[in-house]
């Protein structure tokens, strides 16, 4: 049976994991950093979308020739590394059209961006505690910015960090995404004319990382743990595969 009596020498269940979590800040030093200069591929993957879903294509602009616009659905497992933390992310998927305007200018419609919570090795303590202790656990999402080109490579993402000890809402770069500007670190290779498949990697090594945001009283603790805010250090590779069709072979196609 659970012994309900109050003990006001017992810390409460947040009050301990608090102390857990600078303890151990302190005293192990965290997670050490890796922050090469340099794109890499160790443990990354991508999975390819020759059966990809194409639901999510976005809504063609008025005037819009539906044969010369194509929608890309693309899938990777980025690796990340920020502040004190490496993870291999899980797969995301990001859906967008490009094509021509009326007027001959390059166009881009946002689609969809679908991703899933990782677990962050160590936690919040950054130590084997934070792995088995379900109190203690950390996971890292990321989430579509709000703003993006790919023709340039550029676009933004928030951070969603999610704990039992956190607040909901709980983010790095709810005020300000993080953006990104995507560098390619080797040539484009099909893998399959029909249907297109695609093979890209790109890198980003110079974007920062601000601090977390509404986290609740154990924002500043997290921030130790993580090592942000972070202005340089960090990288995320980006191996991707995708593929496309135009929109006259999409049924039905629309136009906003």
């Amino acid at each position: 049976m659970l012994n309900t009596t109050p003990d006001s020498r017992r810390p409460s269940l947040a009050r301990r994991a608090a102390l857990t979590l600078a303890g151990a800040a302190a005293l192990t030093g965290l997670v050490g950093a890796y922050t090469p200069n340099h794109a890499y591929a160790e443990g990354s993957s991508t999975a390819t979308p020759a059966a990809a879903d194409f639901s999510d294509c976005p809504a063609l602009p008025a005037g819009a020739d539906p044969a010369r616009w194509r929608c890309e659905v693309h899938t990777a497992a980025p690796l990340l590394t920020i502040g004190k933390i490496h993870v291999a992310l899980a797969p995301i998927t990001m859906t967008h059209a490009e094509g021509p305007m009326p007027d001959g200018t390059p166009g881009q419609v946002w689609g969809a961006m679908r991703s899933t919570p990782t677990p962050v090795p160590g936690g919040l303590t950054g130590t084997a505690a934070g792995d088995r202790a379900g109190l203690l656990r950390l996971a890292i999402q990321p989430v579509y910015g709000g703003r993006s080109d790919f023709y340039t490579g550029q676009f933004s993402l928030r951070l969603r960090l999610s704990s039992p000890l956190l607040a909901h809402g709980c983010t790095i770069g709810a005020s300000a995404p993080l953006d990104f500007r995507l560098k390619r670190s080797g040539p484009s290779v099909w893998i399959s004319q029909d249907p297109p498949v695609i093979e890209f990697s790109a890198y980003d090594d110079s974007f920062t990382a601000p601090a977390a945001e509404h986290c609740g009283p154990l924002a500043p603790a997290l921030d130790r743990r993580l090592g942000l805010p972070a202005p340089t250090g960090n990288l995320m590779t980006y191996d991707a595969t995708y593929t496309f069709r135009t929109y006259d072979g999409l049924v039905p196609h629309s136009v906003v």
